[in-house]
């Protein structure tokens, strides 16, 4: 995602500090690049509460995924996987 270090900003809109937003890409998988590019798309839509970040808003899923061009029948795995990455999300911004 990052051809440099990511500055303090854009690792803290990910729940990150800079030095877990920085070094060397993680490999993906090409069966879940599509789910990863969703996550990204979707990295200004998380729904915060008193406590900080509860969740991704799914309404704007599906805009996010018709905008992208991705096809119908492969929602159900793309939502599966944004779901998988926003529940480790959530827990890696709990830690804190």
């Amino acid at each position: 995602m990052y051809e440099e270090d990511p500055s303090a900003e854009e690792a803290s809109a990910l729940g990150l500090t800079v030095e877990e937003a920085s070094g060397p890409p993680a490999e993906i998988l090409p069966e879940n690049q599509t789910t990863v590019d969703v996550f990204i798309a979707m990295s200004t839509q998380w729904r915060t509460g008193m406590g900080g970040p509860i969740g991704l808003d799914y309404n704007a899923l599906h805009l996010v995924m018709r905008m992208s061009s991705i096809r119908r029948d492969e929602w159900p795995f793309v939502f599966d996987g944004v779901r998988a990455m926003e529940a480790a999300a959530l827990e890696k911004m709990r830690e804190k």
